[in-house]
């Protein structure tokens, strides 16, 4: 079967600068976007790696697909995120976010990872993809990530595209789970503070000590160690320790 992706072309990148502009002023509006470069290197890097890249980040906001967008943008790359199922089907936002190559996600069902052929696709035409490894927003009350899924190490396996973690704390206060509208009402006075961090691009095959990629318990291990990758660079923003180095367990 064909893959549903396709570059986006011309059109497709105007409406993605037109949705950058737009949202980037109503972020400004309502929080202050923080972006810091790579961790990890002598000199900061003012850019994301060129070439395929899969960009993953933690996830405790309705607002981190447009802010994980936002930070990449300025670090000079257009993302391509994997969204679930409902973004594309809600009315104008589904036709926008086709329009800027995002990739849809069946939550749940039996052709969720057909997502990541698709994303496959992408890669092989040189664009980053973004991934959410944990698949929803934390549970976990103070916010720490939760122990991701196995998708971004499987599609990083498949592809040889690097992996860049980038964590992003206080995006709750921006958008959380409930009391959306007096949330907005309050930021934009108080206009909460969202910090990033952007980690060096991970090799994929480094995460797995043993050799051996085809083994399940394997992916999960690797897939661990990634999140560990990624909640250091969030306990370096909090300046805390998480309580679970590798995600919060799911029940």
């Amino acid at each position: 079967m064909s893959s549903p992706w396709r570059r986006p072309g011309v059109t497709g990148a105007i409406v993605y600068a037109l949705a950058a502009s737009v949202f980037g002023s109503m972020v400004t509006i309502f929080s202050r976007l923080q972006v810091e470069r790579q961790r990890g290197r002598r000199r900061v890097a003012t850019a994301l790696p060129a070439g395929p890249i899969i960009v993953v980040s933690n996830h405790t906001s309705y607002a981190d697909g447009v802010l994980l967008a936002l930070v990449c943008r300025r670090l000079g790359r257009t993302l391509r995120l994997l969204a679930t199922s409902g973004v594309f089907r809600a009315p104008v936002i589904g036709s926008i976010v086709r329009r800027l190559g995002f990739i849809r996600v069946e939550r749940g069902s039996v052709t969720a990872n057909a997502a990541l052929a698709h994303a496959a696709d992408a890669l092989a035409a040189g664009e980053a993809i973004g991934i959410f490894p944990e698949g929803r927003l934390t549970r976990d009350p103070d916010k720490w990530p939760e122990q991701g899924r196995t998708g971004a190490v499987r599609l990083a396996l498949a592809t040889g595209a690097p992996i860049v973690p980038i964590a992003m704390v206080g995006a709750h206060r921006l958008l959380g789970r409930r009391r959306f509208v007096s949330t907005m009402i309050r930021n934009v006075i108080m206009r909460p503070r969202v910090e990033t961090r952007v980690g060096a691009p991970i090799d994929v095959l480094t995460l797995f000590p043993g050799g051996d990629t085809a083994d399940p318990v394997a992916v999960r291990r690797a897939t661990d160690a990634l999140m560990e990758r990624l909640i250091d660079l969030v306990e370096d923003v909090r300046d805390e320790l998480a309580p679970h180095p590798s995600g919060v367990p799911v029940a």
